[in-house]
């Protein structure tokens, strides 16, 4: 009798836990089925640029799991009974159907957070998605000259947004709204950098403002001030799929399922959590933040412990850190802050356009790390060692 493995979405995380696992574990033992919406790969870290009008290469996940015995199945994930261990899913034609499972690795991720501001979800775009992605882009070619775009949110991602977006359309009135200080978290020369690229760019920068609501023509600032556009631009961070708030797993405030070490449940032993979905604590005690360079290292995490747990092998001890940030700044600038294992600057950081060709590298590297997630290493599959569980029984 096969154990029946459901991965569930197919992001980095997913991905490359289900590809992972695949060179893991002996085919005649296993069953893998990963559940996805989308019959292709988003590269999520991309997304600003398809909003510009640039393509992005086509990844459809029939090539990349060819052979592997990874059987994909094309639904959207609407409820998850994690007493019972089954999923329910529903086709394109909203046909629902029920998938029992004896694990399940729940890699569902995050969309966009609007963080309750008023109007912001019916006058912003988010880039968290494709479809986001692909809205603003058409949203943006209409777009005449002179005509103000404003991004909201000073991380990551709004730097990218930002830099991409007035490199791509230096006609544009582009501003950045940060609600704190622009890049205050990097290390002074990263910090220098960030502003001398701005400028270059002609960014507009409004530190230290919050926006408290979005109009169709304009942000409304918390003092009162309005800022005037055409397009909004929300980057202020994610929010966890709401599936996994509904069930009776343990989950964090947020919706995210608290899991150990391995990411395993700490409520459901059957049940492992990776990426965005799952609340991973990180060197220094602190919870690891929403982010690719998070979750991928818990996809294999949870890969490789499912894969001893089932075949009495070691189970991995490989410590969760950061190295980096990298940052893109526009296609021709860059900029890569080094960091410490618990995710804070330190003096030393690469800029310019060598920054730039190793956010490149690191873009393509995490989409290759999807197709070969055992990093090139020789596949060792392992037999399954004893009968699955079903339900009503208990792992160790």
């Amino acid at each position: 009798m096969q154990h029946r493995i459901v991965v569930l979405g197919a992001g980095y995380t997913g991905a490359s836990a289900a590809g992972r696992l695949a060179k893991r574990l002996h085919r005649e033992d296993v069953a893998i089925t990963l559940v996805n919406a989308e019959d292709d790969f988003v590269e999520r870290v991309r997304m600003h640029q398809l909003a510009v009008g640039q393509d992005l290469r086509p990844r459809p996940f029939s090539e990349m799991f060819a052979g592997t015995g990874v059987t994909l199945r094309l639904a959207r994930v609407t409820a998850v009974d994690a007493d019972r261990r089954t999923v329910t899913v529903a086709d394109a034609s909203g046909a629902a159907e029920e998938l029992a499972y004896d694990t399940l690795v729940y890699a569902l991720g995050s969309g966009w957070n609007d963080q309750g501001v008023p109007g912001a979800t019916e006058h912003a775009h988010e880039i968290a998605s494709r479809a986001g992605a692909l809205r603003l882009r058409e949203r943006l070619a209409r777009l005449d000259a002179g005509q103000p775009v404003v991004v909201v949110g000073g991380g990551l991602t709004g730097l990218e947004a930002a830099t991409e977006i007035a490199e791509a359309r230096p006609d544009l009135d582009v501003a950045l709204a940060a609600r704190d200080g622009l890049g205050d978290w990097l290390a002074p020369k990263a910090r220098r950098h960030l502003r001398q690229v701005f400028a270059g760019l002609g960014i507009t920068v409004h530190e230290h403002m919050a926006v408290t609501a979005v109009g169709p023509k304009d942000v409304t600032t918390a003092e009162g001030t309005s800022v005037p556009a055409a397009v909004t631009v929300w980057t202020t961070g994610f929010a966890v799929h709401p599936i996994a708030k509904a069930t009776t797993l343990e989950v964090t405030d947020t919706g995210q399922i608290v899991v150990d070490g391995t990411m395993r449940s700490v409520s459901h032993p059957e049940v492992y959590a990776v990426g965005d979905a799952a609340r991973v604590m990180g060197p220094g005690d602190k919870p690891l933040r929403m982010s690719c360079a998070s979750g991928v290292p818990t996809a294999w995490q949870a890969a490789d412990a499912i894969a001893a747990r089932l075949t009495g092998g070691k189970l991995p001890d490989v410590p969760l850190r950061y190295f980096n940030q990298c940052i893109s700044l526009g296609r021709r600038d860059g900029l890569i802050q080094y960091v410490t294992a618990d995710d804070r600057a330190i003096g030393a950081a690469l800029t310019g356009r060598l920054a730039a060709v190793y956010k490149e590298l690191v873009c393509k590297g995490a989409a290759w790390g999807v197709a070969n997630p055992t990093l090139g290493l020789p596949t060792r599959r392992r037999r399954v060692v004893g009968e699955p569980l079903r339900a009503g029984t208990t792992a160790s």
